[in-house]
């Protein structure tokens, strides 16, 4: 019985998330904008950021710089926040000398500042006729080719030792964390091959996470991933899963 509770309360969450992002969406016109490049701004603002942690060097060092740049993109028309945790994994951080704990809260820090800065500015705008909308937060899973900083997000080739269930390992403490900052997406990126497709959507049912979540693929053309495998093989994998 309290098995059947979990799952009612897991599929209300689901829905009630799905509805958040549709109503965004709608009220977008049918198209939400996604904010810009955030190393870029960074790097406008002054930030150093040609380091291995790439942008999330910043919410090591200067914080306060991404907190400025997501203001800059809602001011700009923004619909969805994408956080500075791109390139900020638990062994990147790890290997700076942070404790796990230290490291994962450098991980809801960057849900947290994103959510700081929506909240501020939609608390500026929301009694104006300005025709913004409220944002959402998409927190970011880079693809494991970019925790390699190798090239090989772009490429797919991850080796003969790399198998589903590393790359499951590789993300699962990633996901949980990010996944409990409370974020209202979670956004994975460059994915460049059907291998860490199938080690998503596994990790996402394994995990029983409810918040809404897109793969945003590397690719060499229109057709293809950057591993040169169709799209329609990537999304296969995720089309003949239960949950959707």
């Amino acid at each position: 019985e309290r098995e059947r509770e979990r799952e009612r309360e897991r599929e209300m969450g689901i829905e009630n998330a799905r509805a958040l992002v549709e109503e965004v969406i709608e009220k977008a016109g049918g198209c939400a904008v996604i904010d810009g490049g955030l190393a870029t701004q960074l790097e406008n603002h002054g930030a150093s950021i040609n380091d291995p942690l790439w942008s999330a060097l910043c919410l090591l060092k200067h914080p306060d710089l991404i907190k400025r740049v997501h203001l800059e993109y809602l001011e700009a028309g923004a619909d969805i926040l994408v956080t500075s945790s791109y390139q900020a994994t638990l062994p990147g951080f790890l290997s700076r000398g942070l404790s796990i704990e230290e490291a994962e809260s450098l991980l809801e820090k960057s849900v947290e500042l994103a959510i700081e800065a929506r909240d501020q500015f939609w608390d500026a705008v929301s009694n104006s006729e300005s025709g913004y909308n409220r944002a959402l937060v998409a927190a970011s899973i880079g693809s494991y080719g970019a925790y390699l900083a190798d090239g090989s997000e772009y490429s797919g080739m991850y080796g003969k030792d790399v198998d589903v269930s590393k790359l499951k390992d590789f993300h699962r403490r990633r996901l949980q964390t990010l996944a409990g900052a409370s974020p209202d997406l979670l956004a994975f990126e460059t994915v460049p091959n059907k291998l860490e497709t199938q080690a998503i959507v596994e990790l996402l049912e394994e995990e029983n996470i409810c918040v809404p979540s897109w793969i945003c693929f590397s690719c060499v053309d229109g057709q293809h991933a950057a591993s040169g495998e169709s799209f329609k093989e990537c999304l296969d994998v995720i089309n003949k899963r239960d949950r959707k």
